[in-house]
């Protein structure tokens, strides 16, 4: 990767090295990150956790999303609103997922509303990379922008996670005055924190 990547460019390269994963690399990453990630005391402890739906290539959440609804834990996942905004709703398992615009996995349950993350212990951010620092790329959408600012302006600390393949740990992203560092990068090799 080069060493002053712009935001746009590293987003292209990484999703090209996605693009080129066959689809028994991804449901065995989808296994190692749910075990990796059910062993953080975080989503151990955690009573209610945000989530999301995995889709195409994106490192796996669906062995992860049933894990915890088995432990007993309330699973949020977003609604994608038409500007871009995330409304929330239960998982109530993966039959009841409904396909939405995007190609996105959405619940067919009653919406909870923008603000029902705020009652979320843990946090899981989609994202194409984390750099040393804990600084998240995401795809450039602004909808977890927007998830964080809200989390932000009440004072709600959720522990951050993002999971990702291994390769996408890199040395730096590009930051904005918006961009919040995470708590944790969870990929099969292995966790990665971070502090503050």
């Amino acid at each position: 990767m080069c060493d002053e990547p712009d935001k746009a460019g590293l987003r292209r390269e990484l999703l090209d090295m996605r693009n080129r994963l066959t689809r028994d690399d991804v449901q065995e990453t989808d296994a190692a990150l749910a075990r990796r990630a059910m062993g953080l005391p975080e989503l151990v402890d955690a009573r209610t956790v945000a989530a999301y739906v995995s889709i195409g290539r994106e490192p796996g959440t669906h062995a992860l999303l049933d894990a915890l609804r088995a432990r007993g834990v309330r699973v949020l996942l977003p609604v994608l609103l038409p500007d871009n905004d995330l409304d929330w709703a239960e998982y109530e398992g993966a039959d009841l997922l409904v396909r939405a615009r995007l190609g996105l996995l959405e619940p067919g349950g009653a919406r909870l509303g923008v603000h029902a993350v705020l009652a979320a212990d843990a946090v899981l951010l989609p994202g194409l990379a984390v750099d040393s620092h804990g600084m998240r790329l995401g795809r450039g959408g602004g909808s977890y922008d927007r998830v964080l600012a809200r989390l932000d302006e009440v004072g709600v600390t959720p522990y951050l996670v993002v999971l990702l393949y291994d390769n996408e740990v890199v040395a730096r992203v590009p930051k904005e005055p918006h961009d919040h560092p995470v708590h944790a990068v969870v990929t099969p090799g292995g966790v990665r924190r971070f502090t503050a």
